[in-house]
């Protein structure tokens, strides 16, 4: 068994089998990694492996679509490509803060 660490979600860690998917550990264990395809088609899973990334595959062609070489240099994989074969610790940017629905404040009435 592998540990993954899921360092943006508070540091929380999950085991699973050898060559599992990065992906599917976080879904099953609820460790955070946001996606909205999981088949490599919208580049959402984008991760960084922090530490274990000589624990990860090879890079697929899927990934060269939503990430640079100087990315891939730096350890940015796509979760839902990426099988990972010893322990890992792994990191995500925050979601992009959204304005209020209604930013105009609303006229007073007389």
């Amino acid at each position: 068994m592998i540990t993954v660490t899921f360092l943006s979600n508070d540091g929380k860690t999950a085991t699973a089998p050898e060559n599992s998917n990065l992906l599917r550990v976080s879904l099953r264990e609820k460790g955070g990694i946001p996606f909205k395809c999981g088949g490599g088609l919208c580049g959402t899973c984008k991760c960084r492996i922090e530490q274990g990334i000589e624990n990860t595959d090879a890079i697929k062609p899927k990934e060269r679509k939503h990430l640079t070489e100087a990315q891939f240099a730096e350890g940015w994989r796509m979760a839902c490509q990426t099988f990972v074969t010893g322990d890992v610790s792994v990191s995500w940017p925050a979601p992009a803060a959204r304005p209020p629905a209604s930013a105009a404040p609303k006229a007073e009435q007389a």
